[in-house]
């Protein structure tokens, strides 16, 4: 399980860049436009992905969304860090899994199971109790980026997930496709940016943004490889990736930052990580 750990501090890692740009008044979307074409060089050269297969249209509408999501939601990843904190962010994300579950019997027409129901059940009691604690207008604003990023991510493993069902192109290539849009699309919103006069090019974003994308391929990279090592038991990685990130982050968030929870949040943490045992076991499917 060495991978799966590696892929687990990666992950943190990630979210710790994100805290670290604030603090040091780094562009946040700059570094997130620098890390899309530093990931796409990594999973050309570690996966070697076969692109002589060229992608029909359909692929690449389905490429182009899940480019416009990442964009986003990484932005919104970065501000609900910022303002609600690695914990709570951590939570969000990783019970977006939620959403895949759901879709799968209310698109899919998968048959529900009782352990489904109640995973799906504590899990959305977990992201309630998990949610920002404030004042006022504050409170109502930042609430919603931990929503926004549970959301996203969530329709994002949608989407990811009809990447493997791709015929003829592997997993790999449309990865590296979509990297590659999200660089195309995020130089462009910088171009813009400069043309109207609102841009002021941080170096240090630039290279901050190098850094993430070196974390965010590796979280990626780990988990694949994880997965082919545990091939017969994915539901293992699943859960102990998903579980690390959440335990790993609270104890960053709290110990290295000093982020407050209140006890409704800590049952938040307790409640995130059985509906993630409960979500992925065998027979919960």
């Amino acid at each position: 399980m060495i991978f799966v750990l590696i892929a687990i501090v990666c992950s943190v890692l990630v979210s710790i860049n994100f805290k670290l740009l604030n603090r040091y008044y780094t562009n946040a979307y700059q570094a997130i436009v620098f890390n899309y074409p530093t990931a796409a060089l990594f999973c050309y050269f570690f996966f070697k992905p076969n692109l002589s297969v060229k992608p029909n249209s359909e692929h690449w509408v389905l490429y182009l969304v899940l480019a416009i999501l990442l964009i986003s939601i990484f932005y919104f990843i970065g501000k609900s860090i910022a303002t609600s904190g690695i914990v709570l962010t951590a939570i969000a994300q990783r019970l977006s899994l939620v959403i895949p579950v759901l879709s799968a019997f209310l698109i899919f027409s998968e048959t529900p199971t009782a352990l489904k129901i109640i995973g799906l059940g504590v899990g959305l009691i977990a992201i309630y109790a998990s949610k920002p604690t404030g004042k006022g207008n504050l409170k109502d604003i930042i609430s919603w980026y931990p929503i926004i990023v549970f959301l996203g991510t969530g329709i994002i493993d949608v989407l990811f997930n009809q990447l493997t069902l791709l015929e003829n192109i592997s997993f790999t290539a449309s990865l590296f496709y979509i990297f590659c849009i999200a660089s195309v699309l995020g130089f462009l919103s910088l171009i813009y940016q400069q043309i109207k006069g609102t841009l002021k090019f941080q170096p240090k974003a630039a290279l901050a943004g190098i850094v993430l994308g070196l974390f965010n391929f590796g979280s990626i990279y780990f988990y694949i490889k994880a997965l082919q090592i545990e091939k017969d038991q994915p539901s293992v990685v699943f859960s102990s990736l998903d579980i690390g990130v959440i335990v790993l982050g609270s104890i960053v968030g709290i110990l290295l930052f000093k982020e407050k929870l209140s006890k409704l949040n800590l049952l938040g943490i307790g409640l995130a990580i059985v509906a993630i045992v409960i979500l992925n076991l065998p027979n919960a499917i």
